[in-house]
């Protein structure tokens, strides 16, 4: 007689949701964190909307799950799925820009696998990949600008790029419930992301993007350091002033 647990559809759905729904949620909050301090006052708009089309993933996301107030604002940091990249601190400019171009390309690709299904995310992912696709567009366009700008510009959007690299790779690791096909999306990530790298006159990281346990444990609820702080600041009003209601 066999011992293997068996995992229920329930908890798969489950895992899955909170997995994807937490990515967009905390990129959300990173970005929301240029409020009064982007380069310029369209930037500042234009980030704002990414990430409450982000936002607004997550919470239908969470709400498969459970009270989504609940999800955000009280689970401890391990109980957290998101992957390292998403909750890496903006940095400058460029760093947000590196990063929004590396998880965009990726989730453009996700929703439109989904999207193409009749899984339990395709309404969801049907809706959202035009958002991503306004992502990605905006991602590149910076990437492009500030990669081919000034030597300042270009040495700084190296910078990035090299220091995100080894975040990407647990993109790709399966997660159980995303039933797309991870091997087929790494490959046009990686091509996509080459392109742009090409066209901007970057250089492609040469590190690696898979191995290293603190570039691939977000999913199991292994995080950064920069990670807690920024927990602890999102959950703090909602957690110093319980049950309050506008």
């Amino acid at each position: 007689m066999s011992t293997t647990p068996v995992t229920s559809g329930a908890a798969v759905i489950t895992g899955a949701a909170l997995a994807l729904g937490d990515d967009a949620l905390v990129l959300s909050h990173r970005l929301g964190e240029w409020a009064g301090s982007a380069p310029v006052l369209e930037e500042e708009v234009a980030l704002a909307n990414i990430a409450l089309d982000l936002l607004g993933q997550a919470r239908i996301l969470l709400s498969l799950v459970g009270d989504e107030d609940e999800l955000a604002y009280l689970r401890e940091e391990r109980s957290f799925r998101n992957a390292q990249l998403v909750e890496q601190p903006n940095g400058d400019f460029a760093h947000t820009i590196a990063r929004q171009l590396y998880f965009s390309t990726y989730q453009r690709l996700l929703y439109g696998q989904l999207a193409s299904g009749d899984g339990p995310f395709a309404g969801l992912a049907a809706k959202a990949v035009k958002e991503v696709a306004y992502h990605q567009d905006h991602a590149e366009h910076w990437a492009l600008r500030l990669g081919d700008g000034t030597d300042e510009s270009h040495r700084r959007m190296q910078r990035a790029c090299d220091a995100l690299w080894r975040y990407t790779g647990e993109l790709f690791q399966p997660v159980e419930g995303v039933d797309v096909d991870h091997a087929a999306m790494e490959s046009a990530w990686l091509a996509s992301v080459t392109d742009v790298l090409g066209r901007a006159t970057l250089t492609v990281p040469e590190g690696p993007r898979t191995g290293a346990w603190a570039a691939g444990a977000g999913r199991q609820g292994l995080h950064t350091e920069p990670f807690g702080r920024m927990i602890a600041e999102m959950q703090h009003l909602h957690r110093s002033h319980p049950g309050a209601t506008w």
